[in-house]
């Protein structure tokens, strides 16, 4: 089936949960104002529906064969990078001093959800080519900087980042991986990468992969590895001695290549160094905020996708009688059809809405509210992460299920959304580091008055339904209550046992908290929209999707919600399993 962006509902979510509106009346988006920013939306949907869309099934079936060294992409796939590159979609948020936009990180959160709902595959290579364009533009010299970063940003050129070897995985202690100075300036780099997404393709000239690797006499561990910038072809127009040495056969994502790349069989590939000798982790953690919260929007855009498909099947397809019917019925009629529409749709944007915010606190460290801003996005980050990934797992799930058995099967689409869903929760850090970031980085923030301050607005939020009082919120303000209390409890619990020298308590209720935190958090976003929709009621407008985002609030809340008491007990209760797990897995 064809799909179609939900640009209205994208665009009231940026407004109403994420503070578009706010951002431009206080000035922090320059001279953007809401027309030119639905307009945009509008344009990248046209091309995200058109263009890009028709491609997901293409890429899923032809995959990305090597042939002598060289990948050939799917049918279709060079035109449509040629199209959207051309469309300026590369550098929407990029610096308009490095032939970027400028335009704000919130739009552009916006618009990488559109790509990814279209086809993860594709998108994935404008999203390693962001963090490519973030790490130069910070940590490049100026000579990198003039050679690459315009051919960067205009989508000329693609980037990759190479960190992960065999041996080294999450544990970049592990990395093997080698430099050399040439004595000119330039380094030779040799070793092995693998899991290195669009390490070779066709759809640029020339890619620059970001390498990590150590130098001679390099400290051990982390603090020895060093970044730097390797290009496939030389400013000299030679190719350099790298190669991609074989590809992987995935269980989803087929149309994006997965390689892995051998540097220096004839020396050393030629390199030159991103920031300081040492200090190449530095310089990748400062795209690592942008970089994971852009995975957090391939989850929402596959959930997007999964849900929308679901919908429209379960509006075709006709079996049983729903109570009171006289014939077969839709089986979007059946209340249990209706439970899981219903879950998809409101995780679904549940996880917008907490990416969305995300983007806009990184927006709003560039400008007056500085450190501020800058510690709600990193707290925020591994939440909009792994709780929308995890999202995308579960709501893939249940598109297949919708479906019946016509979803096991791969004519119908659904378990691709499913296949290519999984990665999600293991890329670019797993969930399980992301919950471990969250509980022992994240909350101590600003010695926890940044997460503080985050239930705080969470209970504005709730006294707001309060205050309301409509009849259609039913138990919603209670029952988000409740959600955040368990939050606080959880949270106040997570900084005792980090205070008390008790790791081990924090660790073993990580995951939960984090889905605690999630679950919470996103309640409080479809709440927020639902309360602008009930005013927008009163005030007299007519938009029935007013009255569904009121009704979707209800539905999480109501039913969604009701898991935070449960994670609570498993955050404080639960971490016994510690003591004696090596016992209970002997079994």
């Amino acid at each position: 089936m064809s799909y179609r962006t939900p640009v209205a509902e994208m665009a009231f979510t940026l407004r109403h949960v994420a503070g578009l509106d706010e951002g431009i009346a206080s000035g922090l988006y320059g001279e953007l104002t809401t027309e030119d920013a639905e307009a945009i939306l509008q344009e990248a949907a046209r091309v995200a529906d058109a263009v890009i869309a028709p491609l997901n099934t293409v890429g899923d079936r032809h995959g990305t064969p090597l042939a002598e060294g060289a990948i050939t992409t799917p049918p279709g796939w060079r035109e449509a990078y040629r199209t959207w590159t051309e469309g300026g979609w590369n550098g929407l948020s990029a610096e308009a001093d490095h032939g970027g936009q400028g335009l704000p990180l919130l739009l552009n959160a916006a618009c990488t959800e559109m790509w990814n709902a279209a086809s993860i595959a594709f998108g994935l290579c404008p999203l390693l080519t962001a963090g490519g364009i973030e790490a130069l533009a910070r940590h490049g010299s100026d000579a990198l900087k003039e050679r690459y970063l315009g051919r960067l940003v205009s989508g000329e050129w693609t980037a990759t980042m190479n960190l992960t070897e065999p041996q080294a995985g999450s544990d970049l202690s592990l990395l093997r991986a080698r430099a050399e100075a040439a004595g000119d300036g330039s380094y030779r780099i040799t070793g092995s990468k693998i899991y290195i997404t669009y390490g070779e393709h066709d759809l640029t000239d020339n890619i620059v992969h970001l390498v990590l690797a150590r130098l001679r006499d390099a400290p051990a561990g982390t603090r020895g590895i060093s970044l730097f910038l390797v290009p496939k072809v030389l400013p000299d127009g030679s190719h350099n001695d790298l190669r991609c040495s074989g590809i992987e056969h995935k269980l989803g994502i087929h149309g994006s290549p997965t390689c892995s790349m051998a540097f220096g069989d004839h020396g050393g590939a030629t390199g030159w160094l991103i920031g300081e000798e040492n200090r190449g982790l530095a310089c990748m953690f400062t795209m690592m905020n942008s970089a994971r919260l852009n995975v957090g929007l391939q989850g929402v855009g596959v959930a997007e996708r999964s849900y929308r498909q679901a919908l429209a099947y379960a509006r075709d397809r006709r079996q049983g009688r729903a109570p009171g019917a006289a014939q077969a019925s839709p089986i979007v009629e059946h209340a249990d059809v209706q439970r899981m529409l219903l879950t998809m749709k409101a995780s679904t944007a549940a996880a917008r809405g907490i990416c969305y915010l995300t983007a806009q606190a990184l927006d709003a460290a560039r400008g007056a509210e500085g450190q501020a801003a800058a510690d709600r996005a990193s707290l925020l980050t591994p939440v909009a992460k792994a709780f929308s990934t995890d999202i995308a797992n579960e709501v893939t799930s249940l598109g297949v299920q919708v479906h019946g058995g016509m979803g096991f099967v791969e004519e119908t689409g659904a378990a691709q959304h499913m296949r290519d869903a999984r990665i999600l929760a293991i890329y670019e850090g797993t969930n399980g580091i992301q919950a471990i970031d969250l509980v022992t980085r994240k909350l101590p923030l600003a010695g926890g008055a940044t997460v503080r301050a985050q239930i705080a607005g969470m209970r504005r939020i709730a006294e707001g339904v309060q205050k309301d009082a409509s009849p259609a919120f039913g138990h919603t303000a209670a029952r988000l209550r409740a959600g955040i209390e368990s939050l606080d409890r959880a949270t106040s619990f997570q900084a005792k046992a980090l205070g008390s020298n008790r790791p081990d308590d924090a660790l073993a209720g990580a995951t939960p908290y984090l889905r605690l935190f999630g679950l919470v958090q996103g309640g409080a976003c479809l709440a927020k929209a639902a309360l602008a929709s009930s005013a927008a009621l009163r005030a007299g407008e007519t938009d029935p999707a007013h009255a569904a985002r009121v009704s979707l609030a209800r539905f999480f809340c109501e039913n969604l919600l009701t898991a935070a008491g449960g994670l609570e007990e498993s955050v404080i209760d639960g971490g016994g399993f510690t003591q004696d797990a090596g016992l209970a897995l002997a079994g």
